[in-house]
């Protein structure tokens, strides 16, 4: 399997942006945490939510395809499958937990770290009440896709509530390497 020092290189190959660079490091956490809850392997869902995202700013039109391609070159099939799966609306059936959870992950921990932006106190104090009531603001965070958001946590099989809890828990147990 590739290791998280080849796949950190391929990263910064492809990627420049502080908040992008943020963003793939907050699905790296969150996507190990739900590889331990469903007893997986923590290396390789930590490198789906890594990479997921690490051709976006060198090939935006091309995005995910070169980033696929190149883990598939790798031999990492299983993780290219689950990035090339990552936004419905490309169409890429959903085989393995690891393909549910990098979907149901990406957009909603994105939208939970936009809400501890605009908090005094980042995430200390940020409750599952709160990021439920900032999803229903269409106004907040508007590029945050809510269909994907509901979309992931149906294929998921978790409940919204929880969901929200365990992204929390993870985000603010690395909230002073995030910044947040």
């Amino acid at each position: 399997m590739i290791s998280r020092k080849e796949a950190t290189e391929i990263l910064h190959s492809m990627t420049q942006s502080a908040s992008l660079l943020r963003h793939m490091r907050t699905l790296e956490l969150v996507m190990e945490a739900y590889a331990i809850k469903y007893n997986e392997s923590p290396e390789e869902w930590a490198i789906a939510g890594l990479l997921h995202d690490a051709d976006y700013e060198a090939h935006p039109e091309q995005h995910p395809a070169i980033i696929v391609e190149k883990l598939k070159a790798l031999g990492e099939f299983k993780i290219a499958h689950a990035i090339a799966a990552h936004y419905t609306k490309w169409n890429v059936a959903y085989e393995t937990l690891l393909d549910k959870a990098l979907l149901a992950c990406d957009e909603l921990t994105g939208f939970i770290v936009a809400c501890c932006q605009v908090r005094p106190d980042g995430i200390a104090s940020l409750e599952v009440k709160s990021v439920i009531k900032r999803l229903k603001d269409k106004g907040f965070a508007a590029k945050v896709d809510r269909e994907e958001v509901y979309k992931g946590v149906e294929l998921l099989g978790v409940e919204l509530v929880d969901h929200i809890d365990l992204i929390i828990e993870v985000l603010r147990k690395n909230k002073e390497e995030l910044g947040i």
